[in-house]
Protein backbone atom coordinates (compact mmCIF):
# COMPACT_ATOMS: atom_id res chain seq x y z
CA UNK A 1 0.00 0.00 0.00
CA UNK A 2 1.44 3.49 -0.76
CA UNK A 3 2.94 6.27 1.42
CA UNK A 4 4.15 9.48 1.56
CA UNK A 5 3.23 12.87 -0.80
CA UNK A 6 0.69 11.39 -4.02
CA UNK A 7 -0.53 8.14 -2.56
CA UNK A 8 -3.93 9.13 -2.09
CA UNK A 9 -4.41 10.37 -5.93
CA UNK A 10 -5.89 8.43 -8.69
CA UNK A 11 -3.45 6.36 -10.88
CA UNK A 12 -2.33 6.76 -14.37
CA UNK A 13 -3.70 10.34 -14.58
CA UNK A 14 -0.22 12.10 -14.51
CA UNK A 15 1.67 12.81 -17.71
CA UNK A 16 4.39 15.12 -18.61
CA UNK A 17 2.82 16.66 -21.65
CA UNK A 18 -0.42 18.57 -22.47
CA UNK A 19 -2.76 18.71 -25.56
CA UNK A 20 -4.02 22.04 -27.11
CA UNK A 21 -7.66 21.20 -25.39
CA UNK A 22 -5.62 21.13 -21.68
CA UNK A 23 -6.14 17.84 -20.89
CA UNK A 24 -2.95 15.76 -20.21
CA UNK A 25 -2.32 13.68 -23.32
CA UNK A 26 -3.09 10.14 -23.35
CA UNK A 27 -5.94 11.11 -20.91
CA UNK A 28 -9.70 10.30 -21.46
CA UNK A 29 -12.92 12.14 -20.22
CA UNK A 30 -13.57 8.62 -18.93
CA UNK A 31 -10.72 8.88 -16.69
CA UNK A 32 -10.29 12.64 -15.69
CA UNK A 33 -10.67 13.50 -11.97
CA UNK A 34 -12.92 14.72 -10.16
CA UNK A 35 -13.98 16.64 -6.82
CA UNK A 36 -16.37 14.30 -4.98
CA UNK A 37 -17.29 14.50 -1.69
CA UNK A 38 -15.90 11.67 0.07
CA UNK A 39 -19.08 10.22 1.63
CA UNK A 40 -20.17 9.66 -2.23
CA UNK A 41 -21.04 5.60 -3.00
CA UNK A 42 -19.33 5.99 -5.61
CA UNK A 43 -16.14 7.17 -4.52
CA UNK A 44 -13.47 4.50 -4.38
CA UNK A 45 -12.04 6.32 -1.31
CA UNK A 46 -15.73 6.38 0.64
CA UNK A 47 -14.67 4.46 4.08
CA UNK A 48 -18.17 2.93 3.23
CA UNK A 49 -16.64 1.10 0.16
CA UNK A 50 -16.52 -2.61 1.17
CA UNK A 51 -14.38 -5.68 0.22
CA UNK A 52 -17.42 -6.69 -2.54
CA UNK A 53 -18.65 -3.07 -3.00
CA UNK A 54 -18.78 -4.22 -6.94
CA UNK A 55 -21.17 -7.12 -5.78
CA UNK A 56 -23.91 -4.25 -5.85
CA UNK A 57 -23.84 -3.27 -9.02
CA UNK A 58 -26.68 -5.99 -10.74
CA UNK A 59 -24.94 -6.48 -13.67
CA UNK A 60 -21.70 -7.41 -12.24
CA UNK A 61 -23.14 -9.65 -9.88
CA UNK A 62 -24.94 -11.26 -12.66
CA UNK A 63 -22.04 -11.83 -14.41
CA UNK A 64 -19.94 -13.18 -11.20
CA UNK A 65 -22.54 -15.78 -10.22
CA UNK A 66 -21.90 -17.37 -14.04
CA UNK A 67 -17.99 -16.70 -13.99
CA UNK A 68 -17.91 -18.81 -10.44
CA UNK A 69 -20.24 -21.58 -12.10
CA UNK A 70 -18.24 -21.92 -15.17
CA UNK A 71 -14.77 -21.29 -13.73
CA UNK A 72 -15.66 -24.48 -11.52
CA UNK A 73 -16.04 -26.64 -14.60
CA UNK A 74 -12.95 -25.00 -16.32
CA UNK A 75 -10.96 -26.86 -13.22
CA UNK A 76 -12.92 -29.27 -13.50
CA UNK A 77 -12.03 -29.96 -17.10
CA UNK A 78 -8.04 -29.44 -16.85
CA UNK A 79 -7.76 -32.05 -14.25
CA UNK A 80 -9.74 -34.40 -16.57
CA UNK A 81 -7.89 -33.05 -19.30
CA UNK A 82 -4.37 -34.05 -17.94
CA UNK A 83 -5.40 -36.85 -16.37
CA UNK A 84 -6.81 -38.48 -19.88
CA UNK A 85 -3.64 -37.97 -21.78
CA UNK A 86 -1.89 -39.73 -19.39
CA UNK A 87 -4.37 -42.33 -19.30
CA UNK A 88 -4.13 -42.47 -23.46
CA UNK A 89 -0.49 -42.04 -23.83
CA UNK A 90 1.19 -42.55 -20.52
CA UNK A 91 3.67 -39.79 -21.12
CA UNK A 92 4.51 -36.92 -19.09
CA UNK A 93 5.17 -34.90 -22.22
CA UNK A 94 1.86 -35.33 -24.00
CA UNK A 95 -0.03 -33.30 -20.65
CA UNK A 96 3.01 -31.06 -21.31
CA UNK A 97 2.14 -30.52 -25.32
CA UNK A 98 -1.65 -30.60 -24.21
CA UNK A 99 -0.71 -27.51 -22.16
CA UNK A 100 1.25 -25.73 -24.77
CA UNK A 101 -1.31 -25.79 -27.38
CA UNK A 102 -3.89 -24.63 -25.36
CA UNK A 103 -0.88 -21.08 -24.39
CA UNK A 104 -0.47 -21.52 -28.03
CA UNK A 105 -3.09 -19.18 -29.79
CA UNK A 106 -2.55 -16.74 -27.15
CA UNK A 107 1.09 -16.45 -28.09
CA UNK A 108 0.84 -16.33 -31.52
CA UNK A 109 -2.45 -14.18 -31.55
CA UNK A 110 -3.27 -12.31 -28.56
CA UNK A 111 -2.60 -9.10 -30.11
CA UNK A 112 -5.19 -9.51 -32.89
CA UNK A 113 -7.31 -10.81 -30.31
CA UNK A 114 -7.69 -7.11 -28.95
CA UNK A 115 -8.33 -5.68 -31.67
CA UNK A 116 -11.41 -8.01 -31.96
CA UNK A 117 -12.30 -6.42 -28.71
CA UNK A 118 -12.13 -2.79 -29.57
CA UNK A 119 -14.03 -3.33 -32.57
CA UNK A 120 -16.90 -4.97 -31.26
CA UNK A 121 -19.76 -5.08 -28.84
CA UNK A 122 -17.97 -7.09 -25.48
CA UNK A 123 -21.55 -8.45 -24.55
CA UNK A 124 -22.09 -9.74 -27.88
CA UNK A 125 -18.86 -10.80 -28.45
CA UNK A 126 -18.79 -12.66 -25.05
CA UNK A 127 -21.63 -14.30 -25.57
CA UNK A 128 -20.38 -16.33 -28.81
CA UNK A 129 -16.75 -16.66 -26.92
CA UNK A 130 -18.75 -18.60 -23.77
CA UNK A 131 -21.24 -20.39 -26.43
CA UNK A 132 -17.53 -21.79 -28.20
CA UNK A 133 -15.89 -22.48 -25.29
CA UNK A 134 -18.91 -24.90 -23.74
CA UNK A 135 -19.28 -26.63 -27.32
CA UNK A 136 -15.35 -27.34 -26.85
CA UNK A 137 -16.27 -29.16 -23.80
CA UNK A 138 -19.38 -30.96 -24.86
CA UNK A 139 -17.55 -32.33 -28.07
CA UNK A 140 -14.78 -33.61 -26.11
CA UNK A 141 -17.38 -35.29 -24.08
CA UNK A 142 -19.00 -36.98 -26.16
CA UNK A 143 -15.95 -38.38 -28.20
CA UNK A 144 -14.97 -39.65 -24.36
CA UNK A 145 -17.93 -41.08 -23.30
CA UNK A 146 -18.55 -42.75 -26.62
CA UNK A 147 -14.96 -44.59 -26.79
CA UNK A 148 -14.17 -42.60 -29.65
CA UNK A 149 -11.85 -40.20 -27.96
CA UNK A 150 -7.81 -40.18 -29.30
CA UNK A 151 -4.86 -38.02 -28.02
CA UNK A 152 -5.07 -35.78 -31.03
CA UNK A 153 -8.78 -35.08 -30.30
CA UNK A 154 -7.49 -33.76 -27.04
CA UNK A 155 -4.44 -31.72 -28.46
CA UNK A 156 -7.34 -30.52 -31.30
CA UNK A 157 -9.80 -29.35 -28.25
CA UNK A 158 -7.02 -27.62 -26.77
CA UNK A 159 -5.98 -25.84 -29.30
CA UNK A 160 -9.36 -24.69 -30.56
CA UNK A 161 -10.26 -23.37 -26.44
CA UNK A 162 -7.18 -21.50 -26.85
CA UNK A 163 -8.07 -20.04 -29.80
CA UNK A 164 -11.28 -18.46 -28.49
CA UNK A 165 -9.29 -17.25 -25.42
CA UNK A 166 -7.34 -15.10 -27.55
CA UNK A 167 -10.83 -12.84 -27.86
CA UNK A 168 -12.38 -13.76 -25.03
CA UNK A 169 -9.84 -13.22 -22.60
CA UNK A 170 -9.45 -9.13 -23.76
CA UNK A 171 -13.06 -9.61 -24.35
CA UNK A 172 -14.34 -10.03 -21.17
CA UNK A 173 -11.43 -8.57 -18.73
CA UNK A 174 -12.38 -4.85 -20.57
CA UNK A 175 -16.26 -5.91 -20.08
CA UNK A 176 -15.15 -5.11 -16.35
CA UNK A 177 -15.24 -1.84 -16.80
CA UNK A 178 -18.54 -1.04 -18.84
CA UNK A 179 -20.24 -3.29 -15.76
CA UNK A 180 -18.85 -1.76 -12.97
CA UNK A 181 -17.67 1.79 -14.26
CA UNK A 182 -14.33 3.27 -13.29
CA UNK A 183 -14.52 3.66 -9.46
CA UNK A 184 -15.32 0.12 -9.14
CA UNK A 185 -12.94 -1.36 -11.36
CA UNK A 186 -10.24 -2.45 -8.94
CA UNK A 187 -12.19 -4.09 -6.84
CA UNK A 188 -14.20 -5.97 -9.26
CA UNK A 189 -11.09 -7.25 -11.18
CA UNK A 190 -10.12 -8.58 -7.58
CA UNK A 191 -13.09 -9.71 -6.96
CA UNK A 192 -13.03 -11.88 -10.33
CA UNK A 193 -9.03 -13.29 -9.23
CA UNK A 194 -11.00 -14.54 -5.69
CA UNK A 195 -13.80 -15.77 -7.82
CA UNK A 196 -11.25 -17.97 -10.25
CA UNK A 197 -9.50 -18.88 -7.01
CA UNK A 198 -12.64 -20.03 -5.20
CA UNK A 199 -12.89 -22.45 -8.13
CA UNK A 200 -9.98 -23.69 -8.30
CA UNK A 201 -10.32 -25.05 -4.88
CA UNK A 202 -13.49 -26.66 -5.66
CA UNK A 203 -13.16 -27.59 -9.24
CA UNK A 204 -10.47 -30.41 -9.09
CA UNK A 205 -11.81 -31.86 -6.04
CA UNK A 206 -14.91 -32.23 -7.91
CA UNK A 207 -13.17 -33.86 -11.36
CA UNK A 208 -11.42 -36.24 -8.58
CA UNK A 209 -14.23 -37.25 -7.43
CA UNK A 210 -15.89 -38.11 -10.77
CA UNK A 211 -13.15 -39.43 -12.99
CA UNK A 212 -12.88 -41.96 -9.93
CA UNK A 213 -16.56 -42.68 -9.83
CA UNK A 214 -17.90 -42.50 -13.46
CA UNK A 215 -14.45 -41.28 -16.07
CA UNK A 216 -13.31 -38.00 -17.15
CA UNK A 217 -16.35 -37.98 -20.23
CA UNK A 218 -18.59 -36.46 -17.58
CA UNK A 219 -16.29 -34.21 -16.15
CA UNK A 220 -15.84 -32.80 -19.92
CA UNK A 221 -19.81 -32.53 -20.33
CA UNK A 222 -20.19 -30.86 -17.02
CA UNK A 223 -17.86 -27.92 -18.17
CA UNK A 224 -19.70 -27.63 -21.27
CA UNK A 225 -23.02 -26.94 -19.48
CA UNK A 226 -21.42 -24.90 -17.05
CA UNK A 227 -21.16 -22.38 -19.92
CA UNK A 228 -24.92 -22.17 -19.30
CA UNK A 229 -24.79 -19.81 -16.45
CA UNK A 230 -22.32 -16.88 -17.81
CA UNK A 231 -24.54 -17.06 -21.75
CA UNK A 232 -27.90 -16.48 -19.24
CA UNK A 233 -26.19 -13.84 -16.75
CA UNK A 234 -25.33 -12.05 -20.20
CA UNK A 235 -28.76 -11.89 -21.34
CA UNK A 236 -30.01 -11.00 -17.96
CA UNK A 237 -28.14 -8.09 -17.75
CA UNK A 238 -29.92 -4.27 -18.30
CA UNK A 239 -27.95 -3.09 -21.12
CA UNK A 240 -28.80 0.95 -20.19
CA UNK A 241 -26.65 0.60 -17.10
CA UNK A 242 -23.50 -0.64 -19.18
CA UNK A 243 -20.92 1.96 -19.09
CA UNK A 244 -20.17 1.61 -22.59
CA UNK A 245 -16.95 1.99 -24.11
CA UNK A 246 -16.93 3.45 -27.87
CA UNK A 247 -16.60 1.08 -30.45
CA UNK A 248 -13.33 1.49 -33.09
CA UNK A 249 -14.22 1.32 -36.29
CA UNK A 250 -12.24 -0.48 -38.64
CA UNK A 251 -8.69 0.72 -39.79
CA UNK A 252 -5.23 -0.14 -40.78
CA UNK A 253 -2.89 0.11 -38.21
CA UNK A 254 -4.89 -0.36 -35.59
CA UNK A 255 -2.61 -3.05 -34.06
CA UNK A 256 0.35 -1.01 -34.71
CA UNK A 257 -1.30 1.94 -33.04
CA UNK A 258 -1.87 -0.16 -30.07
CA UNK A 259 1.80 -1.16 -29.54
CA UNK A 260 2.86 2.41 -29.86
CA UNK A 261 0.21 3.39 -27.49
CA UNK A 262 1.60 1.23 -24.55
CA UNK A 263 5.81 1.74 -25.77
CA UNK A 264 5.23 5.41 -25.00
CA UNK A 265 3.63 4.86 -21.62
CA UNK A 266 5.92 3.81 -18.47
CA UNK A 267 2.79 2.83 -16.62
CA UNK A 268 1.45 0.84 -18.88
CA UNK A 269 5.06 -0.82 -20.54
CA UNK A 270 7.03 -1.63 -17.56
CA UNK A 271 4.26 -3.32 -15.63
CA UNK A 272 3.66 -5.78 -18.08
CA UNK A 273 7.49 -6.14 -18.65
CA UNK A 274 7.11 -7.02 -15.29
CA UNK A 275 4.49 -9.64 -15.42
CA UNK A 276 6.01 -11.24 -18.36
CA UNK A 277 9.34 -11.96 -16.16
CA UNK A 278 7.03 -12.98 -13.36
CA UNK A 279 4.36 -15.16 -15.60
CA UNK A 280 7.47 -16.86 -17.82
CA UNK A 281 9.82 -17.81 -14.72
CA UNK A 282 7.96 -17.47 -11.28
CA UNK A 283 4.32 -19.39 -11.86
CA UNK A 284 5.75 -22.86 -13.00
CA UNK A 285 4.59 -24.24 -9.88
CA UNK A 286 3.01 -27.85 -12.01
CA UNK A 287 6.62 -28.02 -12.62
CA UNK A 288 8.52 -27.44 -8.85
CA UNK A 289 5.71 -28.81 -7.33
CA UNK A 290 5.48 -32.16 -8.68
CA UNK A 291 9.35 -32.33 -8.50
CA UNK A 292 9.74 -31.67 -4.72
CA UNK A 293 6.90 -33.84 -4.21
CA UNK A 294 8.22 -36.81 -5.93
CA UNK A 295 12.38 -35.76 -5.47
CA UNK A 296 12.40 -34.13 -2.36
CA UNK A 297 9.83 -35.18 0.21
CA UNK A 298 8.97 -38.64 -1.69
CA UNK A 299 5.23 -37.99 -1.13
CA UNK A 300 2.03 -38.95 -2.94
CA UNK A 301 -0.81 -37.43 -5.05
CA UNK A 302 -2.59 -36.28 -1.68
CA UNK A 303 0.70 -34.50 -0.91
CA UNK A 304 0.71 -32.67 -4.67
CA UNK A 305 -3.14 -31.79 -3.71
CA UNK A 306 -2.26 -29.96 -0.23
CA UNK A 307 0.61 -27.86 -1.85
CA UNK A 308 -1.72 -26.95 -4.49
CA UNK A 309 -4.88 -26.20 -2.26
CA UNK A 310 -2.08 -24.29 0.21
CA UNK A 311 -1.42 -22.04 -3.04
CA UNK A 312 -5.17 -21.23 -4.06
CA UNK A 313 -5.71 -20.21 -0.16
CA UNK A 314 -2.63 -17.96 -0.29
CA UNK A 315 -4.14 -16.61 -4.37
CA UNK A 316 -8.00 -16.65 -2.82
CA UNK A 317 -6.86 -14.47 0.44
CA UNK A 318 -4.27 -12.51 -1.71
CA UNK A 319 -7.76 -11.67 -3.75
CA UNK A 320 -10.19 -10.58 -1.34
CA UNK A 321 -7.32 -8.41 0.54
CA UNK A 322 -6.71 -6.83 -2.81
CA UNK A 323 -10.22 -6.53 -3.18
CA UNK A 324 -10.90 -4.84 -0.21
CA UNK A 325 -7.70 -2.18 -0.55
CA UNK A 326 -9.76 -1.15 -3.96
CA UNK A 327 -6.89 0.95 -5.32
CA UNK A 328 -3.52 0.13 -7.25
CA UNK A 329 -0.10 1.18 -7.13
CA UNK A 330 2.97 0.79 -9.12
CA UNK A 331 4.75 0.90 -6.16
CA UNK A 332 2.35 -2.38 -4.26
CA UNK A 333 3.14 -3.89 -6.96
CA UNK A 334 7.18 -4.03 -7.06
CA UNK A 335 7.38 -4.32 -3.73
CA UNK A 336 4.63 -7.34 -3.67
CA UNK A 337 7.16 -8.60 -6.79
CA UNK A 338 9.63 -8.82 -4.79
CA UNK A 339 8.08 -10.11 -1.83
CA UNK A 340 7.15 -13.03 -4.01
CA UNK A 341 10.39 -13.51 -5.46
CA UNK A 342 12.13 -13.58 -2.05
CA UNK A 343 9.61 -16.10 -1.05
CA UNK A 344 10.36 -18.62 -3.91
CA UNK A 345 14.21 -18.46 -2.60
CA UNK A 346 13.52 -19.30 1.09
CA UNK A 347 11.12 -21.72 0.02
CA UNK A 348 13.37 -23.34 -2.03
CA UNK A 349 15.84 -23.82 0.09
CA UNK A 350 13.28 -24.84 2.85
CA UNK A 351 14.79 -27.38 5.02
CA UNK A 352 11.67 -29.13 5.89
CA UNK A 353 8.49 -30.39 4.40
CA UNK A 354 6.45 -28.42 6.95
CA UNK A 355 7.80 -24.94 6.25
CA UNK A 356 7.83 -25.56 2.84
CA UNK A 357 4.43 -25.66 3.02
CA UNK A 358 3.53 -23.02 4.95
CA UNK A 359 5.61 -21.21 2.99
CA UNK A 360 3.11 -21.59 -0.22
CA UNK A 361 0.51 -19.44 1.32
CA UNK A 362 2.31 -16.21 1.59
CA UNK A 363 3.87 -17.40 -1.78
CA UNK A 364 0.06 -17.62 -3.11
CA UNK A 365 -1.01 -14.28 -1.11
CA UNK A 366 1.78 -12.12 -3.24
CA UNK A 367 1.65 -14.34 -6.77
CA UNK A 368 -2.02 -12.87 -6.87
CA UNK A 369 -1.22 -9.70 -5.69
CA UNK A 370 1.26 -8.89 -8.09
CA UNK A 371 -1.60 -10.40 -11.25
CA UNK A 372 -4.22 -8.59 -9.68
CA UNK A 373 -2.34 -5.15 -8.95
CA UNK A 374 -0.92 -5.28 -12.50
CA UNK A 375 -4.10 -6.00 -13.95
CA UNK A 376 -6.30 -3.12 -12.54
CA UNK A 377 -3.42 -0.77 -12.30
CA UNK A 378 -2.78 -1.19 -16.82
CA UNK A 379 -6.76 -0.94 -16.95
CA UNK A 380 -7.13 2.02 -15.32
CA UNK A 381 -4.40 3.82 -16.91
CA UNK A 382 -5.23 2.72 -20.28
CA UNK A 383 -7.61 4.90 -22.35
CA UNK A 384 -11.37 3.24 -22.99
CA UNK A 385 -10.88 2.95 -26.64
CA UNK A 386 -7.60 1.06 -26.12
CA UNK A 387 -8.56 -1.39 -23.62
CA UNK A 388 -9.01 -4.22 -25.34
CA UNK A 389 -5.78 -3.95 -27.44
CA UNK A 390 -3.71 -3.33 -24.43
CA UNK A 391 -5.17 -5.96 -22.02
CA UNK A 392 -4.66 -8.34 -24.97
CA UNK A 393 -0.97 -7.50 -24.99
CA UNK A 394 -1.01 -7.72 -21.12
CA UNK A 395 -2.73 -11.40 -21.46
CA UNK A 396 -0.35 -12.66 -24.10
CA UNK A 397 2.71 -11.55 -21.89
CA UNK A 398 1.40 -13.11 -18.90
CA UNK A 399 -0.06 -16.68 -20.26
CA UNK A 400 2.12 -16.41 -23.43
CA UNK A 401 5.33 -16.83 -22.05
CA UNK A 402 4.18 -20.73 -20.23
CA UNK A 403 5.04 -22.20 -23.86
CA UNK A 404 8.17 -20.90 -23.46
CA UNK A 405 9.51 -20.65 -19.73
CA UNK A 406 7.71 -23.58 -18.43
CA UNK A 407 10.51 -26.09 -20.80
CA UNK A 408 12.92 -24.24 -19.97
CA UNK A 409 12.46 -24.07 -15.79
CA UNK A 410 11.68 -28.07 -16.70
CA UNK A 411 15.13 -28.68 -18.24
CA UNK A 412 17.24 -26.74 -15.45
CA UNK A 413 14.66 -28.88 -12.71
CA UNK A 414 15.42 -32.01 -14.09
CA UNK A 415 18.83 -31.53 -14.97
CA UNK A 416 19.66 -29.64 -11.26
CA UNK A 417 16.86 -30.77 -9.18
CA UNK A 418 13.88 -28.70 -7.67
CA UNK A 419 15.76 -26.87 -5.80
CA UNK A 420 17.58 -25.03 -8.34
CA UNK A 421 14.93 -25.35 -10.59
CA UNK A 422 12.99 -23.13 -7.89
CA UNK A 423 15.60 -20.75 -6.56
CA UNK A 424 16.50 -20.31 -10.71
CA UNK A 425 12.86 -18.72 -11.10
CA UNK A 426 12.82 -16.88 -8.04
CA UNK A 427 16.36 -15.40 -8.89
CA UNK A 428 14.93 -13.96 -12.11
CA UNK A 429 12.11 -12.76 -10.98
CA UNK A 430 13.71 -11.07 -8.36
CA UNK A 431 16.20 -9.31 -10.82
CA UNK A 432 13.07 -8.01 -13.19
CA UNK A 433 11.18 -6.31 -9.64
CA UNK A 434 14.21 -4.71 -8.66
CA UNK A 435 15.26 -3.51 -12.32
CA UNK A 436 11.51 -2.44 -13.02
CA UNK A 437 11.49 -0.83 -9.31
CA UNK A 438 14.39 1.19 -10.04
CA UNK A 439 13.30 2.22 -13.58
CA UNK A 440 9.69 3.56 -12.41
CA UNK A 441 11.76 5.19 -9.82
CA UNK A 442 13.60 7.37 -12.38
CA UNK A 443 11.18 7.61 -14.45
CA UNK A 444 8.79 8.77 -11.64
CA UNK A 445 11.29 11.02 -9.86
CA UNK A 446 11.33 8.86 -6.64
CA UNK A 447 14.17 8.13 -4.44
CA UNK A 448 14.55 5.76 -1.68
CA UNK A 449 13.76 6.69 1.94
CA UNK A 450 15.05 5.12 4.93
CA UNK A 451 13.68 5.96 8.01
CA UNK A 452 11.75 4.75 11.41
CA UNK A 453 8.72 4.36 9.78
CA UNK A 454 10.91 1.79 7.03
CA UNK A 455 11.72 1.77 3.79
CA UNK A 456 10.15 3.51 1.13
CA UNK A 457 10.17 4.89 -2.62
CA UNK A 458 8.77 8.73 -2.03
CA UNK A 459 8.47 11.44 -4.84
CA UNK A 460 12.34 13.79 -4.92
CA UNK A 461 11.74 17.41 -4.51
CA UNK A 462 9.83 19.08 -7.24
CA UNK A 463 8.83 15.36 -9.14
CA UNK A 464 6.16 15.76 -11.65
CA UNK A 465 6.11 12.29 -13.81
CA UNK A 466 4.10 9.22 -12.48
CA UNK A 467 3.56 10.40 -8.71
CA UNK A 468 0.02 9.17 -8.75
CA UNK A 469 0.66 6.18 -10.72
CA UNK A 470 3.90 5.02 -9.06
Amino acid sequence: MSTGPGADSAPGHTSTTTRAAGRPAGEHPENAPTARNPRDPRNPRNPKNSMFSSLKIRNYRLFATGQVVSNTGTWMQRIAQDWLVLSLTGSASAVGITIALQFLPMLLFGLYGGVLADRLPKRPLLLCTQAAMGLTGIALAVLTLAGHVQVWHVYLAAFLLGLVTVVDNPARQTFVSEMVGKDQLANAVSLNSANFQSARLVGPAIAGVLITAVGSGWAFLLNGLSFAAPIVGLLLMRTHELHRAEVQPRAKGQLREGLRYVAGRPELIWPIVLVGFIGTFGFNFPIWLSAFVSKVFHGDAGTYGLFNTLIAAGSLAGALLAARRGLSRLRLLVAAAVLFSVLLLVAALAPSFWLFAALLVPIGVFGLTVNVTANSSVQMATDPEMRGRVMALFMMVFTGGTPIGAPVVGWVTDTYGARIGMAAGGAISLAAALAIGLVLSRVGNLRLSVNRHGVAFVPAPRARELVTAA
